[in-house]
């Protein structure tokens, strides 16, 4: 926690960068034994807070036995109470089993920014952060991988600390006017948290395991496998474990070794194969440097069928330590999973997710609903299970031409809970409660849902990207636009991903940016509705025309018709596109007014008058009366993505928000309330009222 006042702490130490340690008068103190320089060092990160004596010896002399270690951790101390002793310090709290640092006699200059930020001292926390810049938290320490992997994982929970505490101070400078002062620190924070990020970091994709089957039959130990490592993987902070939506888009192209790497961004991959007879099943698995496609580690297991299952854990393990030990990393602490004892329900469980998925296959989603449904039948304490039951039902409601999708959001609410009943740490229910919470008209409930699903699983870019969306939805674009771009970074080849992205720069008038994302967002198969709009607003009105238009070759897969509707020939299909097209895109106010009182009429006579086929097109035409119609009335998880588009100040878009009427609408949704307790959007710095 901050101390309270600076010029009454004895010791001084710098944690960013190289390790300093200076007396409250500024004379040095030169710790030289380089241990015990850390070991003061990692106390400081969080003062008062106790550390086993059996990690801190683990961590720095990896690989002796214990009575060794514990006998050099004692002389370390020895050496570090010496040093101190020499300027009258006595800071340290040492027991039989745990060391600490007093709180009250230290101070670091982790703490003195964390001070300026609560303090909401913005200009001492900008000053702080220009300071700090290039110089990631205890740089330069090189003990070997136990200790550099529990760096890495200091580093990060650091920074999500920061970051939440950061933005609420950005977000109160721009409610209060202040807007130079929020663009400096804006920029000083990005300056700091954008090279913390480039900190060392491998980073690994797990391609598609072969499957090779003598036996015949339902079969899924290949995709067991897959789930196993990517759960264990996915803890190593100090590992970037690639997202397997981007890793199957480019395992299915033609493409080497080195081009794949490049396009995912990665430094290795994991690739092999389960070969199933009928007297055992072999898996081997190779990890691959993906710059050479040269093999640095491979292992195989040959046993029967049950043990593959039964002891998948045990399998998980051995094989992850091969890996971190061939990579130069270790796993900071033991992963739980709440997983099920039961082989079928781990089975269905793994049929379900991989339909879930799958958003585009023909009757898909409802059939993974019933499989993971039957999976939870079997066994109903299985965690895992009811957060990716509670996926498909929001999957069935954004992707299938449904009229109950603030139930579907319901029943997924109630997955999600009881999820988190079986296990608190399942940080992706927490993003399905803030989907749900704003059917339910409560944004402050869904941002408050995001953080904490963040807070959780940081390195999961659904999560980090349902963060984003929520602060997009807002009106709170800066914030947003960190966190998109790291979902990217997290799985760089999802075509969803870039759809935020190019609302994110269209919000901020970064019209080329936008242009680039919404491009990337169709060169990875995404029906261009928001690459047109972009190019509208930069002007290019016949282009974007013809981009909109486009998407009538995604019509029945992609982009689904309204619940109910009638089948339509091919004819009428393009000439619907074609006015659509014209009227969000043309820039000709005749052919928008054509298409708004076209889409009047569909609200009128759909079967399901709020969906998004009504909704976006309404915030892109700027058709005020009819945005505000539509999501006063209802909020579900289909039209829910057009909200990010309101904050597009470009005619015609920004006249929804222009409108005298809009305040009155945004307290109504519930969003006004998120604003006064969580911070203004970027075009609203004040309460205007």
């Amino acid at each position: 926690m901050p101390q309270n006042n600076d010029t009454e702490i004895p010791l001084h130490i710098s944690l960013f960068g190289a390790i300093r340690v200076a007396t409250q008068s500024g004379t040095s103190i030169d710790i030289t034994n380089q241990r015990a320089r850390i070991i003061l060092a990692i106390l400081s990160i969080n003062p008062g807070q106790s550390i086993s004596r059996d990690l801190v010896s683990k961590l720095l002399w990896a690989g002796r036995f214990k009575p060794q270690a514990r006998a050099s951790l004692r002389q370390c101390l020895h050496d570090l109470k010496r040093e101190l002793q020499r300027f009258d310090l006595d800071i340290l709290e040492a027991s039989n089993t745990q060391l600490a640092v007093k709180p009250d006699f230290i101070n670091t200059d982790l703490n003195a920014l964390e001070t300026a930020i609560i303090e909401r001292d913005d200009e001492q926390a900008t000053q702080l952060l220009l300071e700090f810049t290039g110089k990631p938290l205890l740089a330069d320490i090189d003990l070997g991988g136990d200790l550099k992997e529990w760096l890495a994982s200091q580093r990060g929970q650091v920074e999500n600390r920061l970051r939440v505490s950061t933005q609420h101070l950005l977000s109160t400078l721009r409610a209060n006017g202040l807007n130079e002062r929020h663009d400096a620190l804006e920029e000083a924070w990005q300056g700091w948290s954008g090279v913390s990020r480039l900190r060392q970091r491998s980073g690994l994709a797990i391609l598609p395991l072969k499957q090779i089957d003598e036996v015949g039959g339902e079969w899924f130990l290949a995709d067991a496998v897959v789930d196993e490592l990517s759960s264990r993987l996915g803890a190593f902070s100090g590992l970037a474990l690639v997202g397997q939506t981007s890793v199957e888009a480019v395992a299915g192209a033609s493409l080497t070794l080195p081009e794949m790497a490049e396009r995912l961004g990665v430094t290795h991959f994991i690739e092999g194969a389960v070969h199933r007879s009928t007297s055992a099943v072999r898996l081997s698995m190779r990890l691959i440097e993906g710059a050479s496609g040269k093999q640095i580690w491979s292992d195989q297991i040959i046993e029967p069928e049950t043990y593959f299952f039964d002891q998948r854990k045990l399998i998980g393990e051995n094989a992850v330590a091969g890996l971190s030990q061939a990579m130069g990393l270790k796993q900071n602490s033991q992963l739980v999973r709440t997983m099920t004892s039961s082989r079928e329900a781990y089975a269905l469980y793994l049929q379900g997710r991989t339909l879930t998925k799958r958003v585009t296959l023909q009757g898909g989603l409802p059939k993974a609903v019933e499989l993971l449904e039957q999976a939870l039948e079997i066994d109903p304490n299985f965690a895992e299970c009811w957060t990716a039951l509670a996926e498909a039902h929001i999957h069935v409601a954004v992707y299938t031409p449904s009229i109950e999708r603030v139930a579907l959001s319901e029943k997924a609410a109630s997955c999600a809970r009881r999820a988190l009943e079986l296990d608190p740490n399942q940080g992706y229910a927490f993003a399905i409660l803030s989907i749900h919470e704003w059917t339910c008209f409560n944004p402050a409930g869904a941002l408050e849902y995001a953080v904490e699903a963040y807070r959780l699983e940081p390195n999961n870019a659904d999560v980090t990207l349902r963060l984003g969306s929520t602060l997009l939805y807002l009106g709170r674009t800066r914030e947003a636009l960190p966190y998109v771009e790291a979902a990217i970074e997290q799985d760089p080849v999802y075509g969803r991903n870039y759809v935020m992205l190019c609302v994110a720069h269209l919000n901020l008038r970064n019209l080329e940016a936008a242009e680039r994302a919404g491009q990337r967002m169709v060169d990875l198969g995404t029906p261009g509705f928001h690459l047109g709009v972009a190019q509208a607003a930069a002007g290019e009105h016949e282009k974007a025309v013809e981009t909109y238009y486009e998407t009538r070759r995604y019509v029945g897969t992609m982009v689904m018709t309204p619940p109910g509707a009638t089948d339509i020939s091919d004819e009428a299909r393009d000439f619907y596109l074609k006015t659509a097209a014209e009227g969000i895109c043309s820039g000709n106010e005749e052919a928008r007014q054509t298409y708004c009182n076209l889409i009047d009429m569909l609200h009128q006579t759909l079967l399901e008058p709020y969906d998004q086929t009504v909704a976006w097109p309404a915030i892109w035409m700027g058709h005020s009366d009819l945005v505000m119609k539509v999501f006063r009335e209802k909020i579900h998880p289909a039209n829910m993505p057009g909200l990010m588009s309101l904050w597009t100040d470009i005619d015609p878009i920004g006249r929804t928000l222009d409108h005298p009427d809009f305040m009155s609408f945004a307290e109504d949704i519930g969003m006004v309330e998120a604003w006064e307790k969580y911070g203004w959007p970027d075009l609203i710095p004040a309460d205007p009222r």
